[in-house]
C-alpha cells in the first residue's frame, strides 16, 4: 500500500512538472512525502503550514487536476502538515479534501522542534536570537520635531502595546538620512525593555534578500520562514529594495500575513511613500497601506539645533552658539549631513589641538557641503534687525541714544560678526561708523543679554532663523 501511494504520487509529480517553474517546483513539491492511499484518498506529508497555504492558495487547480488525472474524478487529498511548535502537541490543523470540502480535522499532524535560524547554524532556542539592534539608537536619543513628532508619537504606543494597536504595520518614509533606521530601532528597544520576553529582530531588506537566495539555494527555505514567523516584532529597514524581487516578495508577503494575523508587530522604512513605491506587487502594497504611514521630514532650524547640541554634549563638545547656528544654517539637507559637520569639527579640534572657532567651522562647511555657503551682507542684516524692530536703517546709522536704537544696532553688530567675514572695524564703520571696540562690546552686551533675558535670546533665535 505504501509502495502504490508513492507511485501515484510520482505520477501526479509529473504531471504537475509540466506546469510549475523549476525552482517552484523544487521549492514546493520536491520536499512533499507521500504516506497513503485509501479509499480514493491520498495522505502527503507537508513539511510546513507555510507550503499548505502555497498549495491551497496558488497550486490547488494544478493537484487537483494531476489528481484527477491519475485516480479518476472522487479523489480526494489529505494533507499532514509538519508545523513548528516549541513543545510536541497533538494540536490538529484543518486539512482540505480536494473534491470535497471537509471541516473534520487532519489525524497525522505531526509537530518539529528542530529549526535552524539565518544568523546561526544552529540556535536550539528562538529566545536565544540576536535583535540586532543599535545600542546607540534609543527613545532618549532620538530628538523629536514637528518633523517626526507622528512617527515618534506612533512608535511609543507601538513600544507600550506591540501588535495590539492599529499601528500595524507601522511604515516609516522619508528621504536619506533623516533618521528613520534611529527610530526603528530605538521602537525595538522600547518594546524589548517592556517586554524582555519578545523576541525583537531588526534586518536591512538587503540582508533579508540574501538570506532568502541563500536559503532558496541550499533548498532550506522551509527554515527560513518557520525563523521569521517566530519573530514578535519584525523591523524591515529600506523595503524599497524589494521592488522587483518577486520571488522575495511573495516569501514575505506569506511572512507578513502570519505574523499580522497572530498579532505580531511590524515595523518597516521606506525612503517613498507606499503609493509611490514602484516594482511591489499591489497584494503587498495594500497591506503596507493597512496600519500607519508615517513621514519623516527634513528637520527645521530649532529641531537641527537640538539635535547639534544634543550630539555635542554626548561627545564631550565644547561649541558655541555662533558655531551652532553658523552649522544650522547651513547643513539643513538631513541629520547625517549635521553628524558629519560636527564629527569633522571635533576630529579638527582633536588633532590639530585647536579650539573650535567659527572659521574653522566655516571652512569645514565649505569643504563638506556641495551647495555654496553664500555670506549674507551686512545691509541684508541691518535690514531683517530694522524690520524686527520697525525702526528704519537711517534710524540705525544715526548717532541717537534711544535704547531700542542702541540694541537694535548691537545686535546687528553681533549678527554681522557671526554671519559675515568683516573685520570688526569694518562692520563698525558701516553700521553707525563706529570703531572695532564699539564692536566688541557690542557683541559682549548681547551675549550677556541673551544669557539673562530670556525673551531677548528668543527674539535673537527668531532673527537668525530670518537670516537662513
Amino acid at each position: 500500500m505504501e509502495r502504490e501511494c508513492v507511485k501515484i504520487w510520482n505520477e501526479c509529480l509529473f504531471l504537475i512538472q509540466d506546469k510549475v517553474a523549476p525552482e517552484q517546483y523544487k521549492v514546493f513539491f520536491e520536499p512533499i512525502r507521500a504516506l497513503k492511499y485509501k479509499n480514493d484518498v491520498l495522505t502527503i506529508q507537508v513539511p510546513t503550514a507555510y507550503i499548505y497555504e502555497k498549495l491551497e492558495g496558488e497550486y490547488i487547480d494544478i493537484l487537483r487536476n494531476a489528481l484527477r488525472t491519475v485516480l479518476g474524478p472522487l479523489a480526494k487529498l489529505e494533507y499532514s502538515v509538519i508545523v513548528v511548535q516549541k513543545q510536541k502537541q497533538t494540536k490538529p490543523l484543518t486539512r482540505t479534501i480536494i473534491s470535497a470540502p471537509s471541516n473534520k480535522p487532519a489525524t497525522n499532524v505531526i509537530y518539529d522542534t528542530e529549526l535552524k535560524n539565518p544568523f546561526q547554524a544552529a540556535t536550539p532556542s528562538h529566545l536565544q536570537i540576536d535583535s540586532n539592534l543599535n545600542p546607540s539608537y534609543t527613545m532618549d536619543s532620538y530628538i523629536e520635531g514637528p518633523c517626526n513628532r507622528l512617527a515618534r508619537s506612533a512608535g511609543y504606543a507601538i513600544a507600550q502595546r506591540p501588535g495590539e494597536t492599529a499601528f500595524n504595520p507601522l511604515l516609516i518614509y522619508g528621504g536619506s538620512g533623516l533618521g528613520k533606521t534611529h527610530l526603528a530601532q530605538a521602537i525595538g528597544w522600547e518594546a524589548k525593555r517592556n517586554f524582555p520576553n519578545k523576541v525583537v529582530l531588526y534586518v536591512p531588506t538587503n540582508l533579508f534578500q540574501t538570506q532568502f537566495t541563500e536559503a532558496v539555494r541550499r533548498n532550506e527555505l522551509n527554515n527560513f520562514l518557520h525563523f521569521y514567523q517566530l519573530i514578535d516584532v519584525l523591523i524591515l529597514d529600506d523595503i524599497q529594495e524589494l521592488a522587483g524581487k518577486e520571488g522575495t516578495q511573495r516569501t514575505f508577503f506569506h511572512i507578513f500575513n502570519h505574523l499580522h494575523q497572530s498579532g505580531k508587530q511590524l515595523i518597516l522604512t521606506c525612503d517613498k511613500s507606499p503609493a509611490e513605491l514602484e516594482g511591489m506587487e499591489e497584494r503587498l502594497l495594500s497591506r503596507f497601506r493597512w496600519g500607519l504611514s508615517a513621514e519623516i521630514k527634513t528637520p527645521d532650524f530649532d529641531t537641527r539645533k537640538e539635535i547639534i547640541v544634543n550630539k555635542a554634549r554626548k561627545d564631550g563638545i565644547d561649541i558655541s552658539d555662533d558655531i551652532i547656528n553658523y552649522i544650522c544654517k547651513f547643513a539643513d539637507n538631513n541629520i547625517r549631513e549635521l553628524e558629519g559637520v560636527l564629527i569633522s569639527l571635533l576630529a579638527q579640534s582633536t588633532f590639530n589641538k585647536c579650539d573650535l572657532t567659527l572659521d574653522i567651522a566655516k571652512d569645514i562647511l565649505k569643504k563638506m557641503l556641495k551647495k555654496q555657503t553664500k555670506e549674507l551682507t551686512i545691509d541684508r542684516i541691518q535690514q531683517i534687525v530694522c524690520e524686527h524692530y520697525n525702526i528704519s536703517q537711517d534710524i540705525l546709522q544715526a548717532k541717537t541714544r534711544k535704547r531700542e536704537v542702541v540694541l537694535a544696532r548691537q545686535l546687528a553688530m553681533f549678527l554681522c560678526k557671526n554671519f559675515t567675514n568683516k573685520s570688526l572695524a569694518y562692520i563698525g564703520n558701516q553700521i553707525g561708523k563706529k570703531d572695532h571696540a564699539t564692536v566688541l562690546y557690542a557683541c559682549k552686551a548681547v551675549t550677556d543679554l541673551m544669557e539673562t533675558d530670556r525673551n531677548f535670546k528668543l527674539q535673537v533665535e527668531e532673527i537668525q532663523r530670518k537670516l537662513i
